[in-house]
């Protein structure tokens, strides 16, 4: 099963859903970083926005690789134990009886042995590992003037301002993360979360985008081909249930551009760097980070959800944490040898 990725630095995630705990184990991080419990926690805090499980908010038991909230060089190990499960539920044994899951999938992959009536490793819960390896990357990377933020760009077809992919500052993406729920402007998120209890009384469900930028990050970091910044991000990405699709900069949107509109054109500003006028490549060229701010956008599909199980109306504000994980760990790895970072 491919819950481990390795770059410069690995992440393996063990466990399932409704199993006694799930974890992950971190290895290759620098030693001697400091980190922050309680900036763990509300870090993981921001995970469970909108979702019912009151269970995926607890902080991971740390059980190795930090001593005195320093990084010791040992492989972090973390933990979270799970509640037992609800003694009345029912099981299913027909792996297409919920429409929209994996069932049917994992048990032709596994050959019927995956615990697809407990979704096992299909679970929104397995969220939990990938925040808490995301929230401690995060730490080091802010250390270094690095930040990352994210926040809800759509709902149902319902719109947030976007970034500005020039301008976005490190407080820009931080103010965000306070808000109970995370949009940019205030008014257009009531819009949304109507849409939602709207949504929550048909019986329905609803998907959404995610936006996020990447503050700081100097020129150079990555490498073309097969180890670009933007594959190792996608693939992170799509390691969170119900991601859909993922487009960089502009994106799709270039498609419909003709050269003269997509490129941009560097300049050399008042501080002595280059820049860029505009940023239609989302601050990556070539695989390589251009020194503009890192800008992507995250489709999900709307929640599915069984009779047997608590519906999720929509998962997508949930989702914001996540996506700031997967883009904090794929790009602490491609830095950990960037000059003079450690």
């Amino acid at each position: 099963m491919s819950s481990f990725w390795n770059n410069r630095i690995s992440i393996s995630i063990f466990g399932e859903s409704d199993g006694p705990a799930i974890g992950v184990t971190i290895d290759d991080l620098p030693s001697g970083e400091y980190i922050d419990v309680d900036e763990l926690s509300k870090f993981m805090a921001r995970r469970t926005i909108g979702i019912r499980s009151a269970s995926g908010n607890a902080v991971p038991h740390i059980l190795s690789g930090i001593s005195n909230n320093r990084t010791t060089g040992a492989p972090l190990c973390a933990f979270v134990q799970n509640a037992p499960s609800k003694p009345a539920k029912p099981v299913h044994t027909d792996p297409t009886a919920r429409i929209g899951h994996a069932d049917y999938t994992g048990a032709v992959q596994y050959r019927d042995f995956s615990d697809f009536k407990d979704r096992g490793n299909f679970s929104q819960k397995m969220t939990i590992p990938l925040c808490f390896a995301g929230a401690v990357c995060a730490q080091i990377l802010e250390r270094r003037g690095i930040y990352t933020g994210a926040h809800i760009a759509s709902i149902h077809g319902f719109k947030d301002n976007p970034f500005d992919p020039v301008n976005i500052t490190r407080d820009g993406v931080r103010s965000i993360r306070i808000k109970r729920f995370p949009v940019i402007n205030d008014r257009r998120g009531w819009t949304m979360l109507e849409d939602i209890r709207r949504a929550e009384v048909a019986g329905e469900t609803l998907g959404g985008v995610v936006e996020c930028a990447c503050v700081n990050v100097p020129a150079g970091v990555g490498s073309p081909v097969f180890n670009g910044l933007e594959n190792n991000i996608a693939q992170l990405v799509f390691g969170i249930p119900g991601a859909a699709g993922i487009e960089f900069g502009m994106g799709f949107r270039s498609a419909s551009m003709v050269g003269s509109q997509s490129s941009d054109r560097f300049y050399m500003n008042e501080r002595g760097y280059l820049a860029s006028h505009t940023n239609n490549h989302g601050g990556i060229l070539g695989g390589i980070s251009s020194g503009m701010p890192v800008t992507l956008k995250v489709a999900f599909s709307p929640a599915v959800s069984g009779v047997d199980e608590e519906r999720e109306t929509c998962t997508v504000p949930a989702a914001v944490a996540s996506v700031e994980a997967a883009v904090n760990i794929a790009l602490l790895s491609q830095m950990i040898d960037y000059p003079n970072f450690c």
